[in-house]
């Protein structure tokens, strides 16, 4: 019995080392982070800030890799068949927990084919904006003319965060426009840009140096206060009291069966990373809070951010398709 116990405490003791182990050596290539979304669009500008500052923190090469697609679902659906070593992860935004609320069928399961690794940032809010044809350079203007003539939205893909947004907008607002989804968030800021659409809704790092540059029109920001960077630019609240819609989150996920030790190891190099000021201030100034949670909060976190966009869903009346 005594050497089945000194067996039974080495063999305890060699997964323990081994796990101490590959946290401390991993990585020893390059990773390859799956950002679900086309170039340009609001996650893959903070991700590709992010991860020039993780590599650092890492040792090892960063490869972002986009794979946009179906509101997410094409990116992470690679990742979850991905080999669960570490070396595949999803970066993406909080569409991976409304997907699940107004789709039917699913090809993963959120909960349990994918890992929480650490939630990135909080967005405190969407920018309105329009193009500079569009007669409307305020809330109380876009909202009389939507009633006189049909306005038409871009948003990066029926279900995402902007067409919750443009949603709230409307039952808030008490207008109807039509939503006119594109692929990502990149190409619905193209339409507006071209005049395709009337008005979009990106997210601010996106559509702050467009307003500056007078390419769109800044009609209002859909947080609880004026964003810094650009405080001509009203809030919807101030129309429409009582009116606030984050912008949702960014967050990392690896496929299940990461080992543990790998999962903490990323999420302590984006943590880290997120607290270096030129990293840190891209966040803020464009309207967002930096995070980076361990694992196990952000897991619990995004349990309850699963429920929460199923009930926003239904409360916006967008039905599973």
């Amino acid at each position: 019995m005594r050497k089945l116990f000194i067996l039974a405490i080495s063999a305890v003791a060699l997964v323990a080392a081994s796990g101490a182990w590959a946290q401390k050596n991993y990585p020893t290539r390059p990773v390859r982070i799956v950002i679900p979304f086309p170039p340009g669009g609001n996650v893959d500008v903070f991700g590709r800030v992010l991860y020039r500052q993780v590599e650092s923190e890492l040792g090892q090469s960063i490869v972002v890799d986009n794979r946009g697609g179906a509101n997410g679902i094409l990116g992470a659906s690679i990742v979850s068949n991905a080999n669960p070593d570490g070396y595949t992860m999803l970066n993406v935004s909080f569409s991976f927990a409304v997907n699940p609320a107004i789709r039917k069928k699913m090809p993963f399961n959120v909960e349990k084919d994918f890992v929480p690794v650490t939630n990135v940032a909080l967005g405190l809010g969407y920018l309105i904006v329009a193009n500079p044809k569009v007669p409307a350079k305020n809330v109380r203007e876009l909202i009389a003319l939507a009633k006189k003539q049909e306005l038409r939205y871009s948003t990066a893909g029926v279900g995402n965060g902007q067409h919750l947004a443009g949603a709230f907008f409307e039952k808030e607002a008490g207008i109807k426009m039509l939503h006119v989804p594109y692929k990502g968030g990149g190409p619905a800021n193209t339409a507006a840009l071209g005049g395709e659409v009337h008005v979009h809704f990106p997210a601010p790092s996106v559509g702050i140096p467009h307003v500056k540059a007078g390419r769109l029109t800044g009609v209002a920001f859909m947080g609880a206060k004026r964003l810094e960077a650009l405080p001509d630019v009203q809030t919807v609240g101030e129309t429409i009291p009582g009116f606030v819609f984050d912008s949702g989150w960014h967050a990392v996920f690896a496929p299940a069966g990461t080992p543990m030790a790998v999962v903490t190891r990323m999420q302590q190099a984006i943590h880290k990373s997120l607290q270096v000021p030129h990293v840190h201030k891209h966040f803020t100034s464009n309207g967002y809070v930096p995070q980076g949670d361990p694992p196990a909060v952000w897991a619990k976190k995004f349990k309850q951010e699963l429920k929460r966009y199923d009930d926003f869903a239904r409360m916006a009346g967008i039905e599973r398709f």
